[in-house]
C-alpha cells in the first residue's frame, strides 16, 4: 500500500471539516456529527486532531465547546454564529440499532466560513476528512474546497461520504471524488453511487470503476455485520468483522474511518488497517452513542483489541 506520508513524525495533524451538533435520542442527547466523531477517535488514537465547524451563539453551542474541552479536543477552529442556531439531529433506532436521522436546515454548521486560521491548518495537515452532508450549503462547501486546494502535497484527502437524503447531488459528489485519495462508504451507499453514476456489475466491478474513474488510492467498503473490504491499486483485504451484541451503530463508521486514517499515516498494511478498524468499530457498536471513552475501549472483550494508552492522547 502506498504510504501517503513519507517519513516519521511524533504526531500527525488530522483535520475534519463539517457538522458538529447534538445527536438527540429518546433517552437524551450526545455530542455528534460525523466529522466530530471522527476527530474524537483520531484524538484517542494519538493524532493531533482538529475540527473545522460552527455553532450558534446559544446554550447548546456553549455546551458543545465545554464537552470538547472535557474530551481534550481543541475548539480553536469552531466559529460562533449569531444568526443561526447550533445544529441538532433527531435519531431513532430500529430493532437492530440502525439509526434513522431527522436533520434540520439552516443551522450554524451550514455557514462554516473561510479564514486565515483555517488556511494555516490546511497548510500543515497530514490528513483531512470530510463528508457530503455539509456540502448542502454553499458557504461550508466553499470552505471545504478552499481547504482541499490549500493542503500541501502529500496531505491525505479522505471522503467518508455519509449520504443523508436529500442532502447530496451528483455535482458535489463528483467534485469531492475528483479531489480525494481515499473513499470510505458502506454497502448501501455503494448502491446509491452506482446508480448515480450509472454503473452496472458486481461489487468488484463497481469498486474498480470508482477506483479508476477518480484516480483513488484506496476504497474502504464497510458491510455492517459482514465486516469490510479494502481495495487499492496494489491489492485488497477482506475482513469478516467481529461478532458483538449491538446497542447502536451511531459513530461506528466514523471510528472505522479514524482508525483507517491513522493506520495509513503510519504505513500499516491493508490487513492491519482492516483488522484494527473493524475492532474499534465493533467496540463502538457495543455502546450507546458515538463517543466511547478510552477505558471502555481498553476493557472491551474483543480478541486482540486496540489498546489506547495515556501517552497516545493528542
Amino acid at each position: 500500500m502506498k504510504r501517503f506520508f513519507q517519513g516519521e513524525k511524533q504526531q500527525f495533524v488530522v483535520a475534519a471539516i463539517g457538522e458538529i451538533l447534538w445527536d438527540v435520542f429518546r433517552h437524551g442527547r450526545q455530542l455528534g456529527g460525523a466529522p466530530a466523531n471522527f476527530i474524537y477517535y483520531i484524538h484517542l488514537l494519538g493524532g493531533k486532531a482538529f475540527i473545522v465547524s460552527r455553532v450558534g451563539n446559544d446554550q447548546a453551542g456553549k455546551e458543545i465547546i465545554v464537552e470538547l474541552q472535557k474530551a481534550g479536543l481543541s475548539s480553536g477552529f469552531i466559529s460562533i454564529d449569531d444568526m443561526h442556531p447550533t445544529g441538532t439531529i433527531s435519531i431513532t433506532l430500529d430493532k437492530k440499532g440502525i439509526p434513522e436521522y431527522m436533520i434540520p436546515n439552516n443551522v450554524a454548521w451550514d455557514y462554516i466560513g473561510w479564514n486565515s486560521e483555517i488556511l494555516e491548518l490546511a497548510k500543515k495537515a497530514d490528513a483531512v476528512c470530510y463528508g457530503s452532508l455539509a456540502q448542502r450549503s454553499e458557504v461550508s462547501r466553499n470552505t471545504l474546497k478552499n481547504f482541499l486546494e490549500k493542503t500541501r502535497k502529500g496531505c491525505l484527502h479522505v471522503f467518508d461520504v455519509n449520504l443523508r437524503k436529500p442532502y447530496y447531488i451528483k455535482e458535489s459528489i463528483t467534485w469531492l471524488l475528483d479531489h480525494s485519495h481515499v473513499l470510505k462508504l458502506n454497502d448501501k451507499e455503494l448502491e446509491v453511487l452506482a446508480d448515480m453514476f450509472h454503473v452496472k456489475g458486481n461489487e468488484t466491478e463497481i469498486l474498480n470503476f470508482f477506483l479508476n474513474r477518480f484516480s483513488l488510492e484506496l476504497i474502504a467498503l464497510t458491510k455492517g455485520k459482514n465486516g469490510s473490504r479494502l481495495l487499492s491499486r496494489h491489492g485488497e483485504s477482506n475482513h469478516s468483522g467481529f461478532s458483538v451484541n449491538v446497542i447502536d451503530t451511531v459513530g461506528a463508521g466514523d471510528s472505522f474511518t479514524a482508525s483507517l486514517v491513522m493506520g495509513l499515516l503510519r504505513g500499516e498494511s491493508l490487513n492491519q488497517l482492516n483488522e484494527n478498524a473493524n475492532k474499534l468499530a465493533s467496540i463502538v457498536c457495543r455502546q450507546s452513542g458515538a463517543w466511547v471513552d478510552r477505558d471502555s475501549i481498553n476493557n472491551a472483550q474483543v480478541k486482540n483489541t486496540i489498546k489506547v494508552k495515556e501517552g497516545e492522547l493528542g
